[in-house]
């Protein structure tokens, strides 16, 4: 395997200081101030967060991620039969090739949507056409849809306390999901023979507003602090999910908190299970700053779009523009 274009990574530092914050402290008398004081730090000081004491069940994830597991080991034709359509606007099921900035992603994918009959971005491909389920492992389907649906609670509780966090009622961004377009996504990097020339996940931020990652303990998440902008690898934490800031949330709170840049490694030793949720709004959603949150002193800092607009925007430009990073929001940002 040879790739000249890799970029060459420099070591960084596992930092035992990213903020593990405990929800459990969102019931306990009194708690609720420290806690939105801890996520608020989070957001903006770091782009990043793990949570503790979640409410996600631990033997529905422990299932999850054995039968996760075990769909990967299929033989690679068995799997390739589900092979994603990588043309199409929103594509799903398996995939085994990525690309970005002509450095090749050393690992495989399987993207599964929250639901299959919620709207499409392209009406010539509805989901519900495009999304298929493997056989085996048997239990893939009811697993894939109960992690699912976890993490769906998940994600609105922590979109309430980012409200919150914010200085806005608690409620105040929950219609933008009402036909939301979330997406669970299955991570496999093999041990990579090279792993200098490839990566495990391109560097890159998460189009939506928030993502909940779970990533086991071969770790090799990385990202970019957003207080000063120095790389540091995220901690492995057990029973532990890794919550980041998206694009959207970036625009929604009017660059208070800015999304995060992150990439993840591969090595030559150990396999690498990763499974990021992305919480997405609906299609529809027009996209802008909070109002509450701008005034003379602090105008707009972001154009008014749709997440459709953004989300096909963001999908081509992944393939063709090699500072997508630099440029993610440009076109939507208010001229000053």
């Amino acid at each position: 395997m040879e790739n000249t274009d890799a970029p060459s990574f420099k070591t960084v530092p596992v930092i035992d200081d990213i903020p593990v914050i405990d929800l459990s402290k969102e019931i306990n008398n009194g708690g609720i101030a420290g806690l939105l004081g801890e996520i608020s730090n989070a957001c903006e000081k770091w782009g990043v967060f793990q949570v503790i004491n979640h409410g996600v069940p631990l033997e529905l994830h422990a299932k999850f991620e054995l039968v996760v597991k075990e769909f990967f080991k299929q033989p690679s034709d068995e799997k390739r039969k589900l092979r994603k359509d990588i043309d199409a606007v929103n594509p799903y099921d398996y995939g085994y090739e990525e690309f970005a900035e002509n450095v090749k992603n050393w690992k495989e994918v399987f993207d599964f949507p929250l639901e299959k009959k919620r709207p499409s971005c392209n009406p010539k491909k509805p989901r519900d056409q495009i999304h298929s389920w493997p056989e085996f492992p048997s239990e893939f389907k009811e697993a894939c849809e109960n992690y699912g649906q976890e993490m769906e609670k998940l994600a609105y509780r922590l979109l309430e306390l980012i409200s919150l966090s914010l200085g806005l009622p608690k409620h105040r961004l929950n219609g933008f999901f009402k036909d939301h377009t979330s997406m669970g996504r299955l991570i496999h990097c093999p041990p990579c023979p090279q792993p200098h020339l490839a990566l495990g996940t391109h560097e890159h931020a998460d189009i939506g507003a928030l993502t909940i990652l779970f990533q086991d303990d071969a770790g090799g998440l990385e990202a970019k602090r957003t207080s000063d902008g120095e790389w540091f690898r995220v901690k492995f934490v057990p029973n532990a999910y890794v919550v980041n800031v998206g694009d959207m949330l970036e625009v929604w709170s009017n660059k208070k908190y800015v999304s995060l840049v992150h990439r993840a490694k591969v090595t030559s030793t150990r396999e690498r299970f990763s499974v990021p949720f992305f919480f997405n709004p609906a299609y529809y959603v027009v996209m802008e700053p909070i109002e509450e949150l701008t005034n003379e002193d602090n105008p707009a800092k972001y154009k008014t779009f749709t997440w459709e607009e953004y989300y096909v925007s963001r999908k081509f430009a992944n393939l063709k523009n090699p500072k997508k990073v630099a440029l993610r929001l440009a076109h939507f940002k208010v001229e000053e």
